[in-house]
């Protein structure tokens, strides 16, 4: 299995480096939209299209999804990756920061949280960057020319947290949700949303805090997809130290009944996770 996860990371910074190298010439809109009803950008497509080719390469892949396509791409092997290719895409008009989210689960999708045996992601900041969890080890590597060079080992996000971030527009907010932001923002943490999870949810594991994306009045189901996003960052995030929850309970807990089911999202240091459940009850 490690090999597999060895393997599966080399492939998706081999891609990153594709990926990244491109962006600049990828920016217009396709025609088509992905299964959630969002419109496509050239670079979602690209980066869709080589990590299924490279992933899925793998003898022990034996199968890909992605938040771009409707359905599985079967192939056999033991273990199934799911990814975000391009999170925050819409990111790209602006030139901000984006980034790829991958799941390795050792049931074929949709598939529980207590499946995943590995996860990480890429973020295309001002230096291109991975962190994966594995192996009970969180781990931050610096990305060149599709090399994976080691920046920290055994990261653990910050016991005293200084930063949040939440999705949705504040008017669209359930009032126990909205509270419970006034009662951390007296908590003197520091406000940190880029429009891309991986960017923000690297702001929690760097400096410590929560990112979440809730529910919302005309979306009781939130918006991130628990595959894709919610797994995988959980996982991360749980490796860390720190925890996650859809307001109830944890997301690894979770199992969706579709490929593409969406759920709130919410990741960080325990204590404030465990304040928002409480502030949700």
């Amino acid at each position: 299995m490690t090999e597999t996860i060895d393997r599966v990371f080399q492939s998706v910074a081999r891609t990153a480096a594709d990926v990244r190298g491109v962006l600049g010439r990828r920016r217009s809109y396709e025609e088509r939209h992905n299964p959630s009803g969002e419109k496509q950008l050239a670079a979602d497509v690209y980066a869709d299209e080589r990590l299924e080719e490279r992933l899925l390469d793998l003898a022990d892949v034996g199968s890909y999804a992605s938040e771009e396509r409707e359905d599985i791409v079967e192939d056999s092997g033991a273990y199934h990756v799911a990814c975000d290719p391009l999170d925050g895409s819409s990111n790209l008009k602006s030139n901000n920061g984006m980034g790829t989210i991958v799941a390795i689960y050792d049931q074929r999708p949709p598939a529980p949280g207590d499946a995943v045996v590995a996860s990480g992601y890429v973020l295309y900041g001002p230096i291109t960057t991975m962190v994966t969890a594995v192996d009970g080890t969180v781990t931050e590597y610096l990305l060149e020319d599709g090399s994976r060079q080691v920046l920290t080992e055994n990261v653990t996000i910050p016991e005293n947290p200084v930063v949040y971030g939440f999705g949705g527009r504040v008017p669209d907010w359930p009032a126990e949700f909205a509270a419970y932001v006034e009662d951390i923002e007296d908590d003197r943490l520091k406000l940190r949303y880029s429009g891309a999870m991986v960017g923000d949810v690297n702001q929690v594991v760097t400096y410590g805090g929560i990112f979440g994306y809730p529910t919302l009045q005309d979306r009781p189901e939130g918006k991130l997809r628990l595959q894709f996003e919610g797994h995988p960052m959980a996982h991360v995030i749980s490796t860390a130290g720190g925890a996650s929850s859809d307001g109830t309970r944890a997301l690894l807990s979770k199992t969706p009944s579709e490929l593409h089911e969406r759920s709130p999202v919410y990741v960080g240091n325990e204590s404030l996770i465990e304040r928002l459940e409480t502030a949700l009850e």
